[in-house]
């Protein structure tokens, strides 16, 4: 499928100020800041409370996620999502445009994109460059809180885009599809902790840090050279391909990368390494730390 045909999964600041300026926000279109951080370092929900795009509402990860798990951000259910989503104004019809103030340019805003495509949703897109660049060009930010009028969501998820540990360690023997990890080399490697957690990776998975789809400024990089990097990597994008990461939310750039590159059925291991590192047996990680003292 060529990317043409696909719903855009990115806007311009450009695109979005403009539609901001024609009154267009509402229930066509909502724009959402999917900002998260570690406690200690920043408060997002207070961040969004002092500075945010015009008629953005928060959307937080901390809420819409399924808080029975031992692990974080997994997926809500269906019906979680829907009311939480719906009392944010969106509708099945509703274009949804995602950032984060990240001070990469954008870091959570692909895990918000992802979810709504898992739940069934195709137009939403995230913000090219980010809250960051958005301040940095010059457009307009605001302090008010919107009210949008409460909408009725109806959410499906879409299995394709969803892997579980089983089907994780199943897919060791049958290799039915490509794993990408989009952790930092280091933390894929084994040799340096990931919060306090070891780290390591699941056999046969490669490396691709979710960093390098970026440019310094905090743009997507081009289609070319993303293309390239994946070719590099000897990831076949005609094929069957998983993401994963420390706790499912860098992988979603993975997601998103292939998805500009046309290929919409990139699924992500919602547990990934957090999940793995708990429950898989020893055999099952790689880690160079652990082969180098052995």
């Amino acid at each position: 499928m060529a990317p043409q045909l696909l719903p855009r999964a990115l806007v311009t600041a450009k695109w979005l100020s403009e539609a901001i300026r024609a009154q267009r926000v509402g229930p066509s279109l909502r724009v959402l800041d999917a900002s998260w951080y570690p406690p200690q370092e920043r408060n997002a929900r207070q961040e969004f409370r002092e500075s945010h795009i015009p008629g953005a509402s928060f959307f937080d990860i901390e809420e819409c996620r399924d808080k029975s798990s031992p692990y974080d951000f997994m997926l809500p259910s269906e019906a979680h999502f829907a009311d939480y989503v719906g009392h944010l104004g969106i509708s099945n019809d509703t274009h949804v445009v995602v950032y984060d103030g990240d001070k990469l340019g954008t870091f959570y805003a692909p895990r918000a994109w992802w979810m709504f495509r898992a739940f069934g949703h195709r137009e939403v897109s995230v913000l090219n460059g980010g809250f960051k660049n958005w301040v940095k060009e010059g457009h307009p930010v605001t302090a008010e809180v919107s009210q949008p009028a409460p909408a009725v969501f109806k959410a499906t998820l879409d299995k394709a885009l969803l892997k579980t540990f089983e089907e994780m360690v199943e897919n060791l023997g049958s290799r039915r599809f490509q794993v990408v990890d989009s952790r930092p080399e280091g933390r894929f490697r084994g040799t340096e902790l990931d919060q306090g957690l070891e780290s390591g990776h699941i056999p046969g998975s490669v490396n691709i840090p979710f960093h390098s789809f970026l440019t310094e400024a905090g743009h997507e990089r081009s289609l070319e050279e993303i293309q390239q990097m994946f070719q590099e990597k000897k990831v076949d994008l005609s094929k069957p391909l998983t993401a994963t990461c420390r706790k499912g939310v860098t992988a979603c750039h993975i997601a998103l990368a292939a998805y500009l590159c046309g290929k919409p059925d990139v699924a992500v291991y919602d547990g990934s390494w957090s999940e793995w590192f708990h429950r898989a047996p020893p055999q099952y990680k790689v880690s160079e730390l652990k082969r180098n003292k052995a």
